[in-house]
C-alpha cells in the first residue's frame, strides 16, 4: 500500500498511529482532509475548492422523517459516474444472496460447523466471502444473509460496493484496514465496523499472520440502529460515545482499477483508471463506523431468574412491526452471575426468531464442548436449543456464588425470518455430524414423586 498517496485528516499520511475517529452514534459530522476543501453555509457551491466535485450520497428517501433521513455531502477529486464505466458479468458463487432456495438435500436440524478451514489459494476479502444463510428477499429489501470469510490477500487495486444492504463486519483472528469513501478504520477481533449500502471500500490484511477470517451480517432491511432501553433508562448496553466515526481520508491514485457491485443478488465489475476513494472531505450522518464490544455495559438479573438475550442486543434493524427485528446484533460478552436460586445459563427454548451464533473468543456458557472460535451454530425458527448437556449437569449442581464469565465473547445474528441454508454450508467438511448427541445425556429424572431430583 502506498501510504504517501494517502491523505487523512489535516494532510497527514493515513498510518496506523494516526489514524482518527469522531465519536458519537447517527451524528451529523463534518471532516476535511485538506484546508478549506469543506464548503461553509452551503453544500453546493458553484465551484468547490481544489476543483473537487461536490457530490451527495444518500442512504434513505429525501422525505424521510428526519430522525430516520440518511444522506451525506461527499467532495471529491471525481464524481462518481467516473468510477463505473461499462459493466461484465463477475461470479463469486460462494455469495449467495435471498432468496436462495433448495441448494441441498440435508434435511431441517440445529447445526453447527468448526471454523471453516484456510485457504490453500490467494485470495481477497471479496473472494473469500462463504455465505452460511439467507433469509427474507434482497430485491424488496427484506432479510439478511451470514457468512463467513477467510482470506489472506490484500484488495490493491479492488474495489467494491454492494447496493443489497448494509455490511456489519465481525473479525474474529486477524485485524483488518477498512478503506471507504468516507475514511480509513482500523478493526481487529473484539470490534466490529458497518460499512453503508452503496458505499465504495476495500479491505487490507493487518498484523502478521497467515489467514484473516471472521463472520458478515448483510442486512437487506432498515438500517442497523441502537436499540431503545425501555426501562433501562439512559445508560448502559451500548452506548452512543464508544461509536466510531472515520475521519475524511483519500486515496489519490492514477494506476488501474477494478470497482465490483452486488446489485439484486448479481455480480458486475467495471474497469477504471484510478482509485475511486478519493473524497477528500464530507459532512452528514450516512458514514460508516466502528465499535468496541469490550464496551458494551452489560445489564442482567441481580437477584434470580435468567433475563431474555435481548438485554444483550448492541444494534437492531427494525421492521414495521413494533418490537420485532428485521435483525438485532446481540452479543454474549463477560459479565458476572449472581441470580440466587437460578439455573444461571440460557434456559431451553423455541423461538420464532431464527439464530446464528458464532464464537469470537474463548467459551460460550451454553456449550462448554464443541463450540470453538471461528465456529457457527444455526438454531432455526420453531427448532428447540439450549444448554448441552454437560452444562445442564454442571448449572444445576454448581454452588450458588457469584462467578465472573470471563475471557469470553459470542455473538449472534437474530432474525425474524427463516435463515435458508446454503449448499456450501450443508456439505463444509467442518459441519459437526455429532451435534446433536450433545443433548443426549439429559435423560428423564421423573418418576411420579415429589421432591428435588
Amino acid at each position: 500500500m502506498d501510504q504517501t498517496s494517502i491523505q487523512a485528516s489535516d494532510g497527514e499520511a493515513a498510518t496506523a498511529n494516526t489514524l482518527k475517529y469522531m465519536p458519537g452514534f447517527g451524528n451529523d459530522f463534518e471532516t476535511e482532509s485538506l484546508p478549506g476543501a469543506l464548503p461553509q453555509g452551503q453544500n453546493s457551491p458553484q465551484k468547490c475548492n481544489y476543483g473537487l466535485y461536490a457530490e451527495q450520497l444518500s442512504g434513505s428517501p429525501f422525505t424521510a422523517p428526519r430522525g430516520t433521513n440518511e444522506r451525506s455531502w461527499l467532495y471529491r477529486i471525481r464524481p462518481s459516474v467516473r468510477h463505473t464505466r461499462r459493466f461484465s458479468n463477475a461470479s463469486y458463487p460462494l455469495w449467495k444472496t435471498a432468496p436462495c432456495l433448495d441448494e441441498h438435500s440435508l434435511p431441517l436440524s440445529q447445526l453447527r460447523w468448526d471454523p471453516i478451514p484456510a485457504p490453500s489459494e490467494k485470495l481477497t476479502f471479496l473472494e473469500g466471502v462463504r455465505t452460511i444463510t439467507t433469509a427474507g428477499d434482497a430485491t424488496t429489501q427484506v432479510g439478511m444473509s451470514a457468512h463467513a470469510y477467510v482470506f489472506n490477500e490484500d484488495m490493491v487495486d479492488d474495489y467494491f460496493f454492494n447496493a443489497d444492504g448494509e455490511l456489519l463486519i465481525v473479525p474474529q483472528l486477524g485485524a483488518i484496514r477498512v478503506f471507504t469513501e468516507m475514511g480509513i478504520m482500523d478493526v481487529e477481533p473484539l470490534e466490529i465496523c458497518l460499512i453503508p449500502r452503496g458505499m465504495m471500500f476495500k479491505i487490507l490484511k493487518g498484523g502478521e499472520q497467515t489467514v484473516w477470517r471472521g463472520y458478515i451480517c448483510e442486512n437487506y432491511g432498515a438500517k442497523f440502529t441502537l436499540p431503545d432501553r425501555g426501562p433501562i433508562g439512559a445508560n448502559c448496553l451500548a452506548n452512543p460515545r464508544d461509536f466510531k466515526t472515520p475521519v475524511a481520508a483519500f486515496e489519490d491514485k492514477e494506476t488501474p482499477c477494478r470497482v465490483h457491485v452486488k446489485w439484486c443478488g448479481k455480480f458486475y465489475v467495471t474497469d477504471i483508471g484510478h482509485s475511486p476513494l478519493d473524497v477528500v472531505a464530507w459532512h452528514g450522518n450516512y458514514a460508516p463506523f466502528k465499535y468496541d464490544l469490550r464496551t458494551f455495559s452489560p445489564v442482567g438479573a441481580i437477584r434470580f431468574d435468567h433475563p431474555d438475550p435481548s438485554i444483550f442486543s448492541v444494534l437492531t434493524a427494525p421492521t414495521e412491526d413494533a418490537g420485532t427485528a428485521n435483525v438485532d446484533f446481540v452479543i454474549f460478552p463477560p459479565r458476572w452471575l449472581v441470580a440466587e436460586h437460578t439455573f444461571r445459563p440460557p434456559w431451553y427454548h423455541r423461538n420464532i426468531m431464527s439464530e446464528f451464533m458464532g464464537l469470537i473468543h474463548g467459551q460460550y456458557d451454553a456449550k462448554e464442548e464443541g463450540f470453538v472460535p471461528g465456529g457457527m451454530s444455526l438454531h432455526n425458527m420453531m427448532l428447540p436449543h439450549g444448554p448441552d448437556a454437560l452444562a445442564f449437569e454442571k448449572a444445576s449442581n454448581t454452588e450458588l456464588k457469584p462467578v465472573k464469565l470471563d475471557h469470553t465473547m459470542a455473538f449472534m445474528f437474530e432474525t425474524r425470518y427463516p435463515q435458508q441454508l446454503t449448499k456450501y454450508a450443508a456439505e463444509l467438511e467442518t459441519l459437526q455430524d455429532d451435534y446433536l448427541e450433545c443433548w443426549d445425556g439429559l435423560e428423564r429424572k421423573f418418576d411420579g414423586t415429589p421432591g428435588i431430583k
